[in-house]
C-alpha cells in the first residue's frame, strides 16, 4: 500500500539521471541554429551497428518485464483462486456467502479507515522531503503505490512514478533520491519490527504461538536488526560508509555510470559519501514525523484487518489478529507477485487458521482487507495521477 519497500533500488539513478537536462542552456550556447554541412563524409563511421544493439536491449528489455508481469500475475492468481481456499480449508462458495452478508455501513466505514491510514502515511513523506504538503504526499502515495503493484517487485516503477511527480513540483533530484531512501529504509524496517511486536504480544498475553511465526518473527527480528544496524552505522561512521560505497562501487558502478547522462568523475563511492550527509539531515529533522505517519498507519491497517475479520464473523483475540496481521505485513515485501499479493494472503491465512480461526470467515476477511489495501489503490492511484497531471502547473515555479 506503500511506495514500498524497494524505493532504495531506483534512487541512486533518480540522483544523478537528470544531471544534464539543463545542458543546452549552457552558457556561450548559440540560440541560433547553426549552418550544417550536409555532404556526406567518406571518413564517417557508422554508429548504426551501436543504434541496432540498443534497440536490441530495449526489446529484450521489454520481453523481460512483459514475461515477468505474466508470470508473476499468473502465480498471484493461483495463489488466490487455489492457495488461499487450500490452506485455510475451505471453498470460494462458503467464503463468497460470508462476503455476501456485509452492509453498506460496513462497506463506508472500513473505506474510511482505508484513507485515514492513507493520509497518516503522508507525514512520513512530508517528515523525508521539506517543501511537500500533505494533499501532494497523498497524490505521491496511491499513485505511486498503484504503479509499484502492477508488476511483481514494481518497487522500481513505483519510485520512478514518484520522482516524476516530485519533479514536475521542482524539488531537486538531490532531495528526492534522499527521500526516496529514508522513507523506504524506514517503511522496511517498520515491517520488519511487526513481527517482532507480535510475538511480544503473544507471549505477553499468554497465547499459543505456532511454530510457522515464531520463525517467521525471528527472521524479521534478525533482519531488521541487520538493516538497522547498517543505516545507523552509515551515518555514524565515515568509515562504513566508505566501505560500503567501495563495495556497491565494484557491484553496481558500471551499471549507474552507463545510466549517468554527463559523467562527474564519481562513481558509486562518490555518491555514497554524498548521499550519508544528506540522509543524515532528514534523519535528525524527519524521524519524528516520519515516526508518527509510519505508526498511525500500520495502527490503522490493523485496526481496518480486525475489522475486516470481525464483520465475517472470525473471533479471535487482539493479540492473535496483531501476530497474524504482522505475518501478512511482512509477506507484502516478497517481490514474486505484484504487491505480494497471494503471497500475503495464503500467509495470512495459515497464521489465523492455526490460531483456530474458522475457516471460511477467515478467508473471507482477508479477502476483504486485501480488496481495500490493495484492489482498491489502483482507481484511487489514477484518481491520484489525474489530479496530479491537472494540478501540477500548479507548483511548477517551485
Amino acid at each position: 500500500m506503500t511506495p514500498g519497500g524497494d524505493q532504495r533500488r531506483a534512487a541512486e539513478a533518480s540522483d544523478t539521471a537528470p544531471a544534464a537536462e539543463d545542458a543546452d542552456q549552457l552558457p556561450g550556447a548559440s540560440a541560433t541554429p547553426a549552418t550544417r554541412d550536409t555532404t556526406p563524409d567518406p571518413h564517417a563511421t557508422s554508429d548504426e551497428p551501436g543504434a541496432t544493439r540498443a534497440r536490441g536491449d530495449q526489446r529484450r528489455s521489454w520481453w523481460r518485464t512483459a514475461l515477468q508481469a505474466v508470470l508473476g500475475t499468473a502465480l498471484a492468481v493461483a495463489l488466490l483462486v487455489w492457495g488461499l481456499p487450500y490452506f485455510a480449508e475451505t471453498s470460494w462458495s462458503a467464503l463468497l456467502a460470508h462476503l455476501d452478508a456485509l452492509s453498506w455501513g460496513n462497506t463506508i466505514g472500513l473505506f474510511v479507515l482505508m484513507v485515514v491510514a492513507l493520509w497518516c502515511y503522508t507525514f512520513t513523506l512530508t517528515g523525508s522531503l521539506a517543501g511537500l504538503t500533505h494533499p501532494q504526499a497523498l497524490m505521491v502515495n496511491v499513485a505511486g503505490s498503484a504503479a509499484g503493484n502492477l508488476l511483481p517487485g514494481g518497487g522500481a516503477m513505483g519510485a520512478a512514478a514518484t520522482y516524476g511527480m516530485y519533479r514536475s513540483w521542482g524539488f531537486t533530484p538531490r532531495d528526492i533520491s534522499t527521500s526516496l531512501i529514508v522513507s523506504g529504509v524506514w517503511n522496511v524496517l517498520g515491517r520488519m519490527a511487526l513481527p517482532v511486536l507480535g510475538i511480544s504480544v503473544l507471549l505477553i498475553a499468554g497465547e499459543p504461538m505456532p511454530p510457522g511465526v515464531a520463525r517467521g518473527g525471528a527472521v524479521g527480528a534478525l533482519l531488521g536488526l541487520g538493516l538497522l544496524g547498517w543505516f545507523v552505522a552509515v551515518i555514524a561512521s565515515e568509515r562504513v560508509a566508505t566501505t560500503t560505497g567501495h563495495v556497491l562501487d565494484r557491484l553496481i558502478g558500471p551499471l549507474v555510470r552507463r545510466l549517468r547522462r554527463r559523467s562527474d568523475g564519481h562513481g558509486v563511492d562518490g555518491l555514497v559519501a554524498d548521499l550519508r550527509s544528506r540522509i543524515g539531515h532528514v534523519v535528525e529533522s524527519g524521524w519524528l514525523p516520519m515516526t508518527f505517519g509510519l505508526v498511525g498507519f500500520f495502527g490503522f491497517q490493523y485496526l481496518l484487518f480486525v475489522l475486516c475479520l470481525r464483520a465475517t464473523g472470525v473471533e479471535l483475540s487482539l493479540a492473535h489478529f496483531f501476530a497474524a496481521f504482522a505475518v501478512g505485513r511482512l509477506l507484502t515485501a516478497v517481490g514474486v507477485t505484484p504487491g505480494g499479493v497471494g503471497v500475503t494472503e495464503a500467509g495470512t491465512a495459515i497464521a489465523l487458521v492455526g490460531f483456530g480461526a474458522a475457516h471460511a470467515p477467515a478467508a473471507a476477511g482477508i479477502v476483504l482487507f486485501t480488496i481495500y489495501t490493495h484492489l482498491l489503490e489502483l482507481p484511487l492511484g489514477a484518481l491520484g495521477g489525474l489530479i496530479w497531471w491537472l494540478t501540477k502547473g500548479r507548483y511548477a515555479d517551485r
